[in-house]
Protein backbone atom coordinates (compact mmCIF):
# COMPACT_ATOMS: atom_id res chain seq x y z
CA UNK A 1 0.00 0.00 0.00
CA UNK A 2 1.64 3.29 -1.08
CA UNK A 3 2.01 6.20 1.28
CA UNK A 4 1.47 9.77 0.15
CA UNK A 5 4.26 12.31 -0.10
CA UNK A 6 2.52 14.24 2.70
CA UNK A 7 2.76 11.20 5.02
CA UNK A 8 6.39 10.48 4.17
CA UNK A 9 8.08 12.71 6.83
CA UNK A 10 6.18 10.92 9.60
CA UNK A 11 7.08 7.54 8.09
CA UNK A 12 10.80 8.44 8.00
CA UNK A 13 10.89 9.05 11.75
CA UNK A 14 10.42 5.29 12.30
CA UNK A 15 13.67 4.43 10.50
CA UNK A 16 14.98 4.10 6.97
CA UNK A 17 14.23 1.25 4.57
CA UNK A 18 16.63 0.04 1.85
CA UNK A 19 14.35 0.99 -1.08
CA UNK A 20 12.04 3.94 -1.78
CA UNK A 21 10.09 4.45 -5.01
CA UNK A 22 8.52 7.83 -5.79
CA UNK A 23 6.05 7.96 -8.66
CA UNK A 24 3.44 10.47 -9.83
CA UNK A 25 2.83 13.55 -11.96
CA UNK A 26 3.11 16.27 -9.27
CA UNK A 27 6.68 17.51 -9.73
CA UNK A 28 6.64 19.60 -6.56
CA UNK A 29 5.54 16.68 -4.37
CA UNK A 30 8.04 14.31 -6.02
CA UNK A 31 10.91 16.77 -5.45
CA UNK A 32 9.90 17.31 -1.81
CA UNK A 33 9.64 13.56 -1.19
CA UNK A 34 13.07 12.89 -2.68
CA UNK A 35 14.59 15.76 -0.66
CA UNK A 36 13.07 14.38 2.55
CA UNK A 37 14.49 10.91 1.91
CA UNK A 38 17.96 12.23 1.07
CA UNK A 39 17.97 14.49 4.15
CA UNK A 40 16.98 11.57 6.40
CA UNK A 41 19.75 9.48 4.83
CA UNK A 42 22.37 12.15 5.48
CA UNK A 43 21.24 12.44 9.10
CA UNK A 44 21.56 8.67 9.45
CA UNK A 45 25.16 8.66 8.22
CA UNK A 46 24.81 7.85 4.54
CA UNK A 47 27.86 9.82 3.45
CA UNK A 48 28.07 8.86 -0.23
CA UNK A 49 25.56 9.37 -3.04
CA UNK A 50 25.59 8.24 -6.66
CA UNK A 51 23.00 9.36 -9.21
CA UNK A 52 21.95 7.49 -12.37
CA UNK A 53 19.55 8.67 -15.08
CA UNK A 54 18.15 5.68 -16.99
CA UNK A 55 17.68 7.07 -20.48
CA UNK A 56 18.33 5.43 -23.84
CA UNK A 57 21.53 3.32 -23.90
CA UNK A 58 21.80 3.32 -20.10
CA UNK A 59 24.00 0.43 -18.93
CA UNK A 60 21.88 -1.32 -16.32
CA UNK A 61 24.85 -3.29 -15.02
CA UNK A 62 26.16 -0.07 -13.48
CA UNK A 63 23.29 -0.10 -10.99
CA UNK A 64 24.28 -3.41 -9.39
CA UNK A 65 27.99 -2.56 -9.59
CA UNK A 66 27.38 0.65 -7.66
CA UNK A 67 25.46 -1.15 -4.93
CA UNK A 68 28.33 -3.60 -4.47
CA UNK A 69 31.10 -1.00 -4.28
CA UNK A 70 31.39 1.35 -1.30
CA UNK A 71 34.14 3.96 -1.12
CA UNK A 72 36.84 3.87 1.54
CA UNK A 73 35.38 6.97 3.15
CA UNK A 74 31.72 5.92 3.56
CA UNK A 75 30.18 2.75 4.97
CA UNK A 76 26.68 3.68 3.71
CA UNK A 77 25.62 5.19 0.41
CA UNK A 78 22.54 6.44 -1.42
CA UNK A 79 21.84 5.32 -4.99
CA UNK A 80 19.55 7.82 -6.71
CA UNK A 81 18.05 6.22 -9.84
CA UNK A 82 15.79 8.30 -12.09
CA UNK A 83 13.74 6.79 -14.92
CA UNK A 84 12.23 9.83 -16.70
CA UNK A 85 10.19 7.83 -19.22
CA UNK A 86 8.84 5.35 -16.66
CA UNK A 87 9.75 2.60 -19.14
CA UNK A 88 12.93 0.69 -18.27
CA UNK A 89 12.46 -1.72 -21.17
CA UNK A 90 12.98 -5.47 -21.09
CA UNK A 91 16.61 -5.32 -19.94
CA UNK A 92 15.90 -2.64 -17.35
CA UNK A 93 12.83 -4.42 -16.06
CA UNK A 94 14.82 -7.59 -15.44
CA UNK A 95 17.67 -5.58 -13.89
CA UNK A 96 15.25 -3.96 -11.44
CA UNK A 97 13.84 -7.36 -10.45
CA UNK A 98 17.33 -8.76 -9.89
CA UNK A 99 18.33 -5.65 -7.95
CA UNK A 100 15.31 -5.93 -5.63
CA UNK A 101 16.22 -9.52 -4.88
CA UNK A 102 19.66 -8.48 -3.60
CA UNK A 103 19.12 -5.27 -1.64
CA UNK A 104 22.01 -4.28 0.60
CA UNK A 105 21.63 -3.12 4.20
CA UNK A 106 24.37 -0.54 3.58
CA UNK A 107 22.71 1.04 0.54
CA UNK A 108 19.56 3.15 0.42
CA UNK A 109 18.12 3.16 -3.10
CA UNK A 110 15.80 5.94 -4.23
CA UNK A 111 13.97 5.37 -7.55
CA UNK A 112 12.04 8.24 -9.15
CA UNK A 113 9.35 7.57 -11.78
CA UNK A 114 6.72 9.70 -13.51
CA UNK A 115 3.00 8.91 -13.42
CA UNK A 116 2.64 5.34 -14.68
CA UNK A 117 -0.13 3.91 -16.82
CA UNK A 118 -2.10 0.78 -15.98
CA UNK A 119 0.19 -1.47 -18.02
CA UNK A 120 3.36 -0.32 -16.25
CA UNK A 121 1.79 -0.75 -12.80
CA UNK A 122 0.93 -4.36 -13.67
CA UNK A 123 4.44 -5.17 -14.91
CA UNK A 124 6.72 -7.62 -13.12
CA UNK A 125 9.41 -5.00 -12.47
CA UNK A 126 6.92 -2.65 -10.80
CA UNK A 127 5.55 -5.56 -8.78
CA UNK A 128 9.08 -6.29 -7.54
CA UNK A 129 9.48 -2.66 -6.46
CA UNK A 130 6.16 -2.85 -4.59
CA UNK A 131 7.12 -6.06 -2.76
CA UNK A 132 10.54 -4.88 -1.64
CA UNK A 133 10.23 -1.11 -1.34
CA UNK A 134 8.27 1.73 0.20
CA UNK A 135 6.05 3.19 -2.52
CA UNK A 136 5.53 6.95 -2.28
CA UNK A 137 2.68 8.39 -4.33
CA UNK A 138 3.25 11.91 -5.66
CA UNK A 139 0.03 12.34 -7.62
CA UNK A 140 -1.31 15.78 -8.46
CA UNK A 141 -3.80 17.22 -5.97
CA UNK A 142 -7.36 17.12 -7.39
CA UNK A 143 -9.41 20.31 -7.25
CA UNK A 144 -11.70 18.90 -4.55
CA UNK A 145 -8.73 18.29 -2.21
CA UNK A 146 -6.79 21.44 -3.06
CA UNK A 147 -8.29 23.69 -0.30
CA UNK A 148 -7.36 21.13 2.37
CA UNK A 149 -3.82 20.85 0.95
CA UNK A 150 -3.44 24.64 0.93
CA UNK A 151 -4.75 24.80 4.51
CA UNK A 152 -2.16 22.25 5.61
CA UNK A 153 0.67 24.18 3.97
CA UNK A 154 -0.48 27.43 5.60
CA UNK A 155 -0.62 25.67 8.96
CA UNK A 156 3.07 24.73 8.59
CA UNK A 157 3.90 28.45 8.55
CA UNK A 158 1.44 29.13 11.39
CA UNK A 159 -1.12 30.91 9.23
CA UNK A 160 -4.83 30.23 8.72
CA UNK A 161 -7.60 31.51 6.45
CA UNK A 162 -11.35 30.89 6.26
CA UNK A 163 -13.09 28.50 3.85
CA UNK A 164 -13.97 31.26 1.37
CA UNK A 165 -10.32 32.29 1.11
CA UNK A 166 -9.22 28.68 0.68
CA UNK A 167 -11.62 28.29 -2.25
CA UNK A 168 -10.33 31.55 -3.72
CA UNK A 169 -6.73 30.32 -3.49
CA UNK A 170 -7.67 26.96 -5.01
CA UNK A 171 -9.36 28.68 -7.97
CA UNK A 172 -6.34 30.89 -8.55
CA UNK A 173 -3.80 28.07 -8.36
CA UNK A 174 -5.70 25.22 -9.97
CA UNK A 175 -3.51 23.08 -12.21
CA UNK A 176 -0.21 24.56 -11.01
CA UNK A 177 0.83 23.10 -7.67
CA UNK A 178 4.29 24.67 -7.80
CA UNK A 179 2.75 28.12 -8.27
CA UNK A 180 0.38 27.42 -5.36
CA UNK A 181 3.38 26.54 -3.19
CA UNK A 182 5.14 29.76 -4.19
CA UNK A 183 2.07 31.87 -3.44
CA UNK A 184 1.73 30.25 0.00
CA UNK A 185 5.38 31.02 0.72
CA UNK A 186 4.78 34.60 -0.39
CA UNK A 187 2.06 34.92 2.25
CA UNK A 188 4.58 33.87 4.91
CA UNK A 189 6.94 36.63 3.79
CA UNK A 190 4.27 39.32 3.61
CA UNK A 191 2.26 38.64 6.76
CA UNK A 192 2.90 37.47 10.34
CA UNK A 193 1.55 34.21 11.73
CA UNK A 194 -2.12 34.00 12.62
CA UNK A 195 -5.41 34.48 10.79
CA UNK A 196 -5.21 36.18 7.38
CA UNK A 197 -8.16 38.09 5.93
CA UNK A 198 -9.60 37.53 2.47
CA UNK A 199 -8.55 41.04 1.46
CA UNK A 200 -4.92 40.41 2.47
CA UNK A 201 -4.76 37.23 0.45
CA UNK A 202 -6.59 38.65 -2.56
CA UNK A 203 -4.22 41.60 -2.79
CA UNK A 204 -1.14 39.37 -2.49
CA UNK A 205 -1.99 36.47 -4.79
CA UNK A 206 -1.71 36.60 -8.55
CA UNK A 207 -3.94 34.58 -10.87
CA UNK A 208 -1.48 31.73 -11.37
CA UNK A 209 -3.87 29.07 -12.64
CA UNK A 210 -2.46 27.04 -15.50
CA UNK A 211 -5.70 26.07 -17.19
CA UNK A 212 -5.70 22.48 -18.27
CA UNK A 213 -7.76 21.03 -21.14
CA UNK A 214 -8.24 17.78 -19.23
CA UNK A 215 -9.47 19.61 -16.15
CA UNK A 216 -12.09 21.18 -18.43
CA UNK A 217 -13.37 17.68 -19.22
CA UNK A 218 -13.25 16.84 -15.51
CA UNK A 219 -15.51 19.81 -14.73
CA UNK A 220 -17.90 18.78 -17.50
CA UNK A 221 -18.19 15.17 -16.36
CA UNK A 222 -18.59 16.11 -12.70
CA UNK A 223 -21.45 18.49 -13.52
CA UNK A 224 -19.70 21.65 -12.31
CA UNK A 225 -20.97 24.29 -14.76
CA UNK A 226 -19.29 27.27 -13.05
CA UNK A 227 -15.90 25.57 -13.02
CA UNK A 228 -16.29 24.54 -16.67
CA UNK A 229 -16.99 28.13 -17.70
CA UNK A 230 -14.09 29.43 -15.56
CA UNK A 231 -11.54 27.02 -17.06
CA UNK A 232 -12.83 27.61 -20.61
CA UNK A 233 -12.33 31.36 -20.13
CA UNK A 234 -8.79 30.68 -18.94
CA UNK A 235 -8.01 28.49 -21.96
CA UNK A 236 -9.34 31.20 -24.26
CA UNK A 237 -7.18 33.85 -22.58
CA UNK A 238 -4.11 31.62 -22.98
CA UNK A 239 -4.82 31.12 -26.69
CA UNK A 240 -5.27 27.34 -26.55
CA UNK A 241 -6.34 25.93 -29.93
CA UNK A 242 -10.07 25.21 -30.03
CA UNK A 243 -9.49 22.02 -32.01
CA UNK A 244 -7.54 20.57 -29.04
CA UNK A 245 -10.28 21.53 -26.60
CA UNK A 246 -12.96 19.95 -28.79
CA UNK A 247 -10.87 16.79 -29.16
CA UNK A 248 -10.46 16.35 -25.38
CA UNK A 249 -14.13 17.02 -24.65
CA UNK A 250 -15.35 14.80 -27.51
CA UNK A 251 -13.15 11.89 -26.42
CA UNK A 252 -14.82 11.87 -23.00
CA UNK A 253 -18.29 12.17 -24.55
CA UNK A 254 -17.61 9.17 -26.80
CA UNK A 255 -16.17 7.16 -23.90
CA UNK A 256 -19.27 7.89 -21.85
CA UNK A 257 -21.49 6.90 -24.77
CA UNK A 258 -19.72 3.55 -25.24
CA UNK A 259 -19.97 2.87 -21.51
CA UNK A 260 -23.72 3.61 -21.44
CA UNK A 261 -24.31 1.40 -24.46
CA UNK A 262 -22.51 -1.49 -22.76
CA UNK A 263 -24.53 -1.12 -19.57
CA UNK A 264 -27.75 -1.15 -21.60
CA UNK A 265 -26.76 -4.66 -22.66
CA UNK A 266 -26.33 -5.80 -19.06
CA UNK A 267 -22.68 -4.95 -18.47
CA UNK A 268 -21.35 -3.73 -15.13
CA UNK A 269 -20.20 -0.12 -15.53
CA UNK A 270 -17.02 -0.56 -13.47
CA UNK A 271 -16.00 -3.65 -15.45
CA UNK A 272 -16.83 -1.94 -18.74
CA UNK A 273 -14.58 1.02 -17.92
CA UNK A 274 -11.73 -1.30 -16.92
CA UNK A 275 -12.14 -3.26 -20.16
CA UNK A 276 -12.03 0.02 -22.08
CA UNK A 277 -8.82 0.86 -20.18
CA UNK A 278 -10.20 4.14 -18.90
CA UNK A 279 -7.71 5.68 -16.46
CA UNK A 280 -8.51 5.00 -12.81
CA UNK A 281 -8.62 8.69 -11.95
CA UNK A 282 -11.31 9.20 -14.64
CA UNK A 283 -13.46 6.13 -13.94
CA UNK A 284 -15.24 7.80 -11.03
CA UNK A 285 -16.05 10.86 -13.15
CA UNK A 286 -17.48 8.70 -15.95
CA UNK A 287 -19.58 6.76 -13.44
CA UNK A 288 -20.92 10.00 -11.94
CA UNK A 289 -21.86 11.33 -15.38
CA UNK A 290 -23.43 7.99 -16.37
CA UNK A 291 -25.80 8.17 -13.40
CA UNK A 292 -26.85 11.69 -14.42
CA UNK A 293 -27.21 11.28 -18.20
CA UNK A 294 -29.04 9.08 -20.68
CA UNK A 295 -27.81 7.79 -24.04
CA UNK A 296 -30.02 10.12 -26.18
CA UNK A 297 -28.30 12.99 -24.35
CA UNK A 298 -24.95 11.64 -25.55
CA UNK A 299 -26.17 11.32 -29.14
CA UNK A 300 -27.25 14.97 -29.23
CA UNK A 301 -23.91 16.04 -27.75
CA UNK A 302 -21.99 14.08 -30.41
CA UNK A 303 -24.06 15.76 -33.12
CA UNK A 304 -23.35 19.15 -31.55
CA UNK A 305 -19.62 18.33 -31.43
CA UNK A 306 -19.70 17.38 -35.13
CA UNK A 307 -21.28 20.75 -36.00
CA UNK A 308 -18.70 22.51 -33.87
CA UNK A 309 -15.91 20.71 -35.72
CA UNK A 310 -17.23 22.15 -38.99
CA UNK A 311 -17.34 25.62 -37.41
CA UNK A 312 -13.70 25.32 -36.33
CA UNK A 313 -12.75 24.27 -39.88
CA UNK A 314 -14.65 27.23 -41.35
CA UNK A 315 -17.31 25.06 -43.02
CA UNK A 316 -20.18 26.72 -41.15
CA UNK A 317 -20.78 30.02 -39.39
CA UNK A 318 -20.80 30.33 -35.62
CA UNK A 319 -19.01 31.51 -32.47
CA UNK A 320 -16.65 28.64 -31.63
CA UNK A 321 -16.06 29.63 -27.99
CA UNK A 322 -19.77 30.13 -27.32
CA UNK A 323 -20.58 26.76 -28.85
CA UNK A 324 -17.86 25.07 -26.77
CA UNK A 325 -19.46 26.64 -23.69
CA UNK A 326 -22.91 25.41 -24.69
CA UNK A 327 -21.56 21.89 -25.35
CA UNK A 328 -19.99 21.73 -21.91
CA UNK A 329 -23.03 23.18 -20.17
CA UNK A 330 -25.22 20.56 -21.85
CA UNK A 331 -23.31 18.00 -19.81
CA UNK A 332 -22.70 20.00 -16.69
CA UNK A 333 -26.33 20.86 -16.01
Amino acid sequence: MPITSEDLPRHLTSGLKPLYVIYGDALLLAIEAADNIRAAARAAGYGERETFIAEQHFKWGELQNSAQSLSLFASHKVIDLRIPSGKPGVEGGQALQDYCANLSEDVLTLISLPKLDWTAQKSQWFGALERHGVMVSADDIPRSALPRWISGRLKRQEQTVDETTLEFLADRCEGNLLAAFQEIQKLALLFPSGQLSFEQVKDAVMDVARYDIFKLSEAMLSGNAARFAHILDGLRAEGIATVLILWAVSEDIRTLGKALQATQHGGNLGNVLRDMRVRKDKQGLIETAARRLKFPHIERAIQQAARLDKTIKGLRQGDVWDELLQLGLRFAK
